[in-house]
């Protein structure tokens, strides 16, 4: 049993993708003194709770010691050393090979000319440490709008059966209830949010922030006009109002999961824009990481990460004026993420976003929209004092429900290893 299955058989405690975990259990985990195996796409997690990691690469696995930033430090110094390292080891194999060439047919210098062939032979061929050349996102430039290109002006929206602290008038609009998607018209709904008053533009870099259930991706899908503003609590209906000219680029969380996985990416590509030319739309998918076979293979064979840049491909491809986005790094690597947050800093138009990935939001976002049982409204402040409020919050209400499988250890007992 080699070293890797060594450890992994002692594992105490094992998780994948725990990015759900609650804060008091990161907090556990922090103090846990066994073995700790995680799968996690999270820096925000992995920097918080390992002190190692695994790099799977090429049918290979190299461990470092430290978090991911650590991690992400050395692998970046690797690079530029192998690269160093390779352009003088090139270097000499070219003076070899020229000396080989020069001196083959001749008797005094054949030893010699040996002697380097058999160097030749030895020379250790670096492994190339290299970014994935697919890990890119290009995001087209779409011409510009005047600001603001999308406003809610007191809008209002709620389903029935929501268990929300505010009910509507009884002589509420049904024509609005039904828009809902409520089942019986009669019924009144509650509100999951009011009174919104908030816009974008072309260089709005915005995050949605909150709990779950409070409406975040119900407000995008009022944004995008498939759900309309229902009456207040006064009866008032808002509004949502839209640039003449206006493309909303929206990826839902659900987007990957609703690609037809029997067709390749070219042809999903040209199912949906079946007026565009070929060889655009390989090039296109070539600036989205997609290039080569790839564009052709069955989206089935295709990664979680390649499949979200067939989403963003057919996204992109209208250039759209503003990009709507529910959690789009779920299907996203670590490396994968990097390379979208860079496509979006470089982004012409504006940006919405909703994700629980706490690196994506800070680099990305300049600004916070913060979503509350009946509200959502601009939080006028950094995203860390925003999470040290909801850290408060959650502080007061104690810890009871937290898990705890058994007494943890003091965080100072806690080892790599």
């Amino acid at each position: 049993m080699g070293p890797a299955s060594y450890h992994v058989s002692r594992a105490q405690l094992a998780f994948a993708e725990p990015t759900a975990l609650s804060r008091p259990v990161q907090e556990y985990l922090q103090r846990w003194d066994k073995t700790l195996v995680v799968v996690s796409h999270a820096r925000s997690f992995l920097n918080a709770v390992v002190t190692d990691i695994l790099h799977f690469q090429a049918k290979g696995i190299t461990r470092y010691k430290g978090d991911y930033d650590h991690f992400e430090g050395t692998r970046a110094d690797e690079i530029r050393n192998n690269e160093r390292k390779a352009e003088a080891q090139e270097k000499a194999r070219a003076h070899m090979n020229a000396f080989i060439a020069k001196f083959r047919s001749n008797a005094n210098r054949a030893k010699m000319v040996q002697s380097r062939i058999k160097a030749l032979g030895r020379m250790e061929t670096l492994a190339e440490i290299l970014t994935d050349s697919t890990l890119c996102f290009k995001f087209p430039s779409p011409e510009a709008l005047s600001a603001p290109v999308l406003q809610m002006n007191d809008v209002a929206f709620g389903y029935v059966g929501y268990k929300g602290m505010k009910p509507l008038p009884t002589s509420g609009d049904t024509a609005a209830v039904a828009v809902a998607g409520a089942s019986d018209s009669t019924a009144t709904p509650k509100l999951l949010f009011e009174n919104v008053n908030l816009g974008l533009d072309m260089e709005s870099r915005v995050a949605l922030v909150g709990p779950n259930g409070v409406g975040k991706s119900t407000l995008l899908k009022v944004l995008l006009g498939e759900l309309q503003p229902m009456p207040d609590t006064r009866g008032r209906v808002g509004s949502v109002t839209r640039a003449a000219r206006l493309r909303i680029g929206y990826f839902s969380q659900h987007h990957v999961d609703q690609l037809d996985l029997k067709l390749t990416a070219m042809e999903s590509f040209q199912k949906q824009y079946p007026n565009a030319k070929p060889l655009e739309i390989r090039a296109h998918l070539g600036g989205m990481g997609l290039g080569g076979n790839l564009a052709l293979q069955r989206m089935s064979t295709l990664s979680g990460g390649q499949k979200s840049r067939v989403a963003f491909a057919q996204i992109m491809w209208q250039k759209p004026h503003l990009l709507l986005l529910d959690e789009p790094t779920n299907h996203l690597d670590l490396d994968a993420v990097e390379a979208l947050i860079h496509a979006l800093l470089d982004f012409d138009g504006g940006v919405l976003v909703i994700s629980h990935d706490e690196y994506l939001v800070t680099s990305v976002a300049e600004t916070l929209w913060v979503a509350e049982p009946g509200r959502v409204t601009l939080f006028k402040d950094t995203f860390d004092v925003y999470k040290k409020r909801e850290l408060a919050k959650g502080a007061s209400l104690g810890s009871a429900g937290a898990a705890r499988p058994g007494k943890p250890k003091p965080a100072a007992s806690r080892k790599g290893g």
